[in-house]
């Protein structure tokens, strides 16, 4: 009787340890979310900007350089994490463009007030559906585009060193 008694009760333990080692494993891998959009020219960028900054100029993405493409918000903490990195992404000389999402305007100022601003144009998208268009999962999310404004690489999630030097940083010296 007492066999079975542990038996039963290492059951929830065992489905607990495999339900939770493949979420582990699962969401470890963040970055490999799939985007059909790689290879493809940029999709459309708003057309709407953040009062006092600087909007997304229309030909953002016929510029001859290298480009980032960074949707965040105020809310989001890890956007807050990843904001150090960005700046070095704008201190390497690269475009940066912000896409603010689903935020408040006075919010996400105060946000850039605060921690500096890295972006060389903002461009506000409210309702979501520039994200939508992107195929963007959830903030952040980063996209690198070459000198034709085609996507080279996405990165849901925060960029955190790791990922900017192992990652990011490597797909720009290739392609400038």
């Amino acid at each position: 009787m007492n066999k079975k008694i542990f038996l039963i009760s290492f059951i929830p333990v065992l489905i607990f340890l495999t339900v939770g080692s493949l979420l582990f494993f699962g969401l470890s891998k963040n970055d490999v979310l799939p985007s059909n959009l790689i290879g493809e020219s940029a999709t459309k960028l708003p057309e709407t900007f953040l009062i006092g900054y600087e909007p997304i100029p229309k030909n953002a993405m016929a510029e001859q350089k290298i480009k980032i493409i960074n949707f965040w918000a105020s809310w989001c903490a890890p956007c807050r994490a990843e904001h150090p990195n960005i700046q070095k992404l704008a201190d390497m000389d690269i475009k940066v463009y912000g896409i603010n999402l689903k935020d408040n305007s006075s919010s996400a100022i105060k946000f850039l007030k605060k921690l500096g601003n890295p972006y060389d144009g903002i461009g506000t998208d409210k309702n979501g559906k520039t994200a939508i268009d992107w195929g963007v999962y959830g903030v952040p999310e980063t996209f690198i585009l070459d000198k034709k404004g085609k996507i080279l690489y996405r990165h849901p999630g925060p960029i955190t060193k790791k990922v900017l030097n192992k990652k990011i940083i490597p797909i720009i010296l290739s392609h400038q």
